[in-house]
């Protein structure tokens, strides 16, 4: 495939991340390199680069005489839908189309693990990462990859055989794949996402499919059996099935009777190993567990990281302890379905850091739950329409802090040993915060700066 690309016209439909590294790549690798990006040059400084590296970048449209000339193959950011109609046209001319991870396939030499699924990749795909980094592998590495922030040809094309590559990969990178072959690939779970860019469910759910389409026998699948969208879909590989539902059977299982994450009838780790709450993290766990155990790792090894795993960055984070009260930052809760999600994790007593910026939107719904909630403080520009909720439902309000150093002060001084503490705000950052990863820097250097001072 490197001879292939030699001097070979190729078209990068589009910029950012992704576009970059795939224009960079190519060009690497000998191809005629032309990017095509929206927006114009002068305000665009990623084409600016660019073109300071001798890439040929055509600015400010789509003109579709560009495809008049001789590309062997486009490479569409994946955030451009098929519905464009510069997609459409090069369909028209029979112009190959792919994404990111086709090439990345092409170019590395590595095992490929691709998840994917509508809620969890990231914790899943980091978790797995984190699994397989620090189990033995001889002499390869295991490289991270793909929607999870950093792009698949970064670290496919320094892959060896000997490698082992996880990606994290989303419906719109699927899409867009030919050849694409991952030994191990997980689809986590389905709900409706993203039907304005599929068209329908069923749109969706094809290319959530794709990622088993050119799986042998050779290779594993790994599905939830809670779910039955795929149940009569045709693949070749081994199906693996994962549940957190105690009624049913499956490979990997949580078995609540006892508290331990099983593979088969093998226990592998106990819940209390396993830092982040909620059910919806048991099914992370339990799918970074199947992949760990397709690939021989060992339980002592599984257990090592679950135990020092913190979660992704601002999503249900588990940040520590100060006076046995556990801290979570869910910074990127910006709205109340995230929010919800978070508050139905616990079964500890919350003290509940809520709100933002006002948007106007109302806080009822997350009214049912409430239950774990013993107390709340109120941030932000919504900090009064928090306060309000809060006791509408009879939830004592702390306060209302101007700061983290002040809400993380009022909720220590006001918790019990046993209590969690948890920033989820439920609103959008930026009335104080250029971001919702700012917020939570800012709730962890609180959460260090108190434990500094005054922790046991």
């Amino acid at each position: 495939m490197l001879e292939a690309l030699k001097n070979k016209k190729v078209l990068v439909l589009g910029l950012a991340k992704t576009g970059m590294s795939v224009a960079r790549h190519l060009k690497s690798h000998g191809a005629l390199v032309t990017v095509n990006d929206w927006a114009p040059l002068d305000e665009n400084p990623d084409a600016q680069q660019l073109v300071q590296e001798n890439i040929r970048v055509i600015s400010g449209g789509h003109p579709q005489s560009l495809l008049e000339e001789d590309f062997a193959f486009m490479v569409k950011n994946p955030g451009i839908p098929y519905s464009n109609p510069m997609v459409v046209k090069a369909q028209e001319k029979g112009l190959p189309i792919i994404t990111d991870i086709e090439l990345a396939n092409l170019l590395g030499e590595a095992m490929i693990i691709g998840i994917t699924g509508s809620n969890g990749k990231t914790t899943t795909t980091q978790l797995t990462y984190d699994i397989l980094s620090e189990a033995d592998n001889s002499n390869g590495k295991t490289l991270l990859g793909g929607n999870i922030g950093i792009p698949t040809l970064d670290v496919a094309d320094e892959s060896k055989s000997e490698d082992r590559l996880v990606f994290e990969l989303s419906s719109f990178q699927l899409m867009g794949t030919q050849q694409f072959h991952p030994h191990i690939a997980a689809i986590l779970n389905i709900y409706p996402s993203h039907l304005d860019y599929h068209g329908s469910l069923e749109g969706y759910m094809s290319a959530k499919w794709q990622i088993t389409k050119n799986q042998t026998k050779e290779d594993y699948l790994i599905l939830n059996v809670d779910q039955h969208y795929f149940d009569d879909a045709n693949t070749e590989a081994k199906r693996i099935y994962f549940t957190t539902d105690k009624n049913k059977q499956a490979d990997a299982w949580f078995d609540y009777d006892h508290q331990v994450f099983m593979w088969q009838e093998e226990k592998v780790a106990d819940r209390s190993d396993f830092p982040l709450p909620g059910e919806h993290n048991l099914a992370n766990a339990l799918v970074a567990i199947a992949i760990a155990k397709l690939l021989d790792v060992s339980n002592a090894s599984i257990r090592h990281t679950l135990q020092h795993y913190q979660g992704v960055d601002h999503r249900l984070q588990y940040i520590g302890k100060i006076n046995h009260r556990n801290f979570f930052n869910d910074s990127k809760a910006t709205n109340n379905e995230a929010a919800i999600t978070a508050l139905k994790s616990f079964t500890t007593p919350v003290i509940w850091l809520a709100g933002g910026l006002d948007r106007g939107i109302s806080l009822t719904e997350i009214a049912p739950y409430l239950e774990p909630v013993k107390a709340v403080v109120a941030l932000g520009e919504t900090a009064e329409t928090v306060s309000d909720f809060a006791e509408a439902n009879n939830i004592p309000v702390l306060g209302k802090a101007q700061n983290m150093d002040e809400a993380v002060n009022l909720a220590m001084t006001n918790s019990q040993e046993g209590d969690t503490i948890l920033l989820s705000p439920a609103h959008a950052s930026w009335d104080q915060y250029d971001s919702f990863e700012q917020r939570g820097d800012k709730f962890i250097s609180a959460f260090e700066q108190w434990k500094k001072d005054k922790g046991e």
